[in-house]
């Protein structure tokens, strides 16, 4: 009996519980919503978004929005260029939590003291994000570490936030065009995704293995050393790298290194992992690369793209489409690799990649941007409505911080060149010539029957025409619209020589005696002047009827 009411009152209990932590997650929702309210009413949302102001508004809504928004910029097949390139000016610098803080996350997450694990933690950090920060640290095994610690309650206060947004694109008026250019409930749900996997520091425990195994063999390369048996989902521990950022050309100097070896040697490891690995650094800015000792050291593996076989292939022959000028291997890559959203007019896409390769073809390979070429032709793909695999976004924000580096430390490098050339080499050392002979061996065995035919049948034609006895025979189509306008062209002039030759007649017989008269004018005269009137005024007002009237819809 007691027992069945001391259970009775823990399910009291319980659920007084949830419901009171329910009350005050509609107040937080509640303030929180009229925060967002005022800012987007202090920035005037109804009159509409451009780029600038959706900047300004993420960064007047705090950490949580600015994060979201760098997660944004990544999504230049989804959201127009220019509000990209004015979401990576997002400074991801934000207040730090206190130390007391951040001791909290780790002892909770350790489930005991964070003096077990460490012999001592700095508490001033050595930087502070939207998601974690950073402290500097010594392990109870005297090595040198670094704590990467998430903020406390992030995962709880972003959901919050993504659900807010939500609720606010749906007031959101249809002013300006970034509503009507993308659908931003999905954007929403796509940056969630994102946002969840870098929330997850075993995920990123996980990229950094990975990217350890596929680095193995480079003497060139490296990365902090994991420690496993202290990271968790909220806290990673990771060996200390004392290097200098790989933009910093004044330490680089002083050190003796060579800034254009750094630069070539960074630029193959990117190039190496995109098109060997498939799995590639997606946020390469200067402070998450850096050279120590003699390596290129790449740290932060949160934000990690991925591309698959066919994602590679597809590449590999869009850039060498791209170096040959040749708009259909450009035109099948970019078909191969996207998927069209609604009915393609391939029309308009041929027209767009044949001005794309005339702005690029004319080029030497040394003076192209790949990052701006990719750009561009991301630009042509969202136009035509095709969507993209979210690797190749990210591997376009990660071109643009390559470039980047390389424009400080090394101007003279080009990027594109490079990969050409790596991607030709590679072509050649993996191609199966035995397989590729019998793919095309009916191919060039037509081409060579037919190609020692051409001299008899030139010489033929020549004769032929020489005698006077070749013909050409031309067959031309019309479509529908054009047969429609040249038959009313045709007509309408036809009608016009009649009422012209009616109206001479008639003006003729007027000059005469001819019997009978109507107040001394020949009716059959005036009867030709009444017609031409009518038949005249029948095609103005034909004309501007069909000039003004609205299209039918085509069912």
């Amino acid at each position: 009996m007691l027992q069945k009411q001391s259970c009775a009152q823990e399910k009291q209990i319980t659920e007084e519980e949830l419901r009171r932590r329910k009350e005050e997650e509609a107040v937080e929702n509640r303030a929180r919503f009229r925060e967002i309210r005022q800012v987007l009413a202090q920035n005037k949302i109804t009159r509409g978004i451009t780029p600038e102001k959706l900047r300004i508004i993420l960064e007047e809504l705090g950490p949580t929005y600015i994060k979201l928004g760098q997660i944004m910029s990544l999504h230049s097949d989804i959201l127009p260029k220019r509000y990209c390139d004015e979401l990576m000016k997002l400074n991801s610098d934000v207040a730090p939590m206190p130390f007391e803080t951040v001791e909290e996350v780790i002892n909770r997450s350790y489930r005991q003291s964070w003096h077990e694990v460490f012999e001592s933690i700095d508490p001033v950090p050595l930087g502070s994000a939207s998601i974690a920060q950073v402290h500097k640290a010594v392990l109870k095994t005297g090595e040198d570490v670094v704590i990467k610690v998430q903020r406390k309650g992030i995962y709880d206060v972003m959901a919050r936030d993504i659900s807010l947004l939500h609720r606010l694109v749906h007031l959101m008026p249809p002013v300006g065009d970034l509503k009507n250019l993308v659908d931003l409930n999905m954007v929403l749900d796509e940056l969630w995704s994102v946002a969840q996997e870098e929330m997850d520091f075993l995920k990123e425990a996980a990229n950094m293995e990975e990217f350890s195994r596929n680095n193995k063999g480079i003497a060139y390369v490296s990365c902090p050393r994991l420690f496993h048996e202290y990271t968790t989902s909220r806290v990673l521990v990771m060996e200390y790298i004392d290097g200098v950022p790989i933009n910093d050309r004044q330490s680089l100097e002083a050190d003796g290194y060579d800034l254009h070896e750094i630069g070539t040697k960074y630029v193959n490891n990117f190039i190496k992992q995109v098109m060997d690995d498939g799995f590639f650094h997606a946020d390469p800015h200067p402070g998450n690369v850096k050279v120590s000792e003699g390596k290129i050291v790449w740290i932060d593996m949160g934000m990690m793209g991925r591309l698959s076989e066919k994602d590679r292939r597809v590449m590999v022959k869009g850039v060498q489409g791209i170096a040959l000028h040749d708009i259909s291997m450009v035109e099948n890559a970019v078909l191969e690799i996207g998927e069209f959203r609604g009915k393609p007019d391939r029309a308009k896409l041929w027209e767009d990649l044949r001005k794309f390769l005339d702005d690029y073809g004319g080029a030497a390979m040394g003076g192209i941007d790949i990052a701006q070429v990719l750009a561009d032709l991301m630009e042509i793909m969202k136009e035509n409505g095709i969507s993209l695999p979210h690797g190749v976004t990210m591997l376009c924000r990660g071109l643009a911080h390559v470039e980047g580096v390389l424009a400080q430390i090394s101007p003279d490098i080009n990027m594109f060149q490079i990969a050409v050339t790596r991607f030709t080499e590679d072509s050649l050392h993996h191609l199966d010539w035995k397989k590729e002979l019998e793919k095309n061996s009916r191919v060039l065995y037509r081409a060579v029957k037919k190609g020692a035919e051409i001299p008899s049948l030139t010489a033929d034609s020549l004769n032929e025409f020489l005698n006077g006895r070749s013909k050409v025979n031309i067959i031309l189509g019309a479509q529908d619209e054009f047969t429609v306008v040249a038959y009313a062209l045709v007509r309408n002039l036809v009608i016009g020589v009649c009422i012209a030759a009616l109206l001479m007649a008639s003006a003729i017989i007027c000059t005469t005696n001819m019997q009978p008269q109507i107040m001394g004018i020949p009716v059959l005269g005036a009867a030709g002047f009444i017609f031409a009137l009518g038949a005249s005024m029948f095609l103005v007002v034909r004309n501007i009827y069909y000039r003004y009237r609205k299209p039918k819809k085509k069912k």
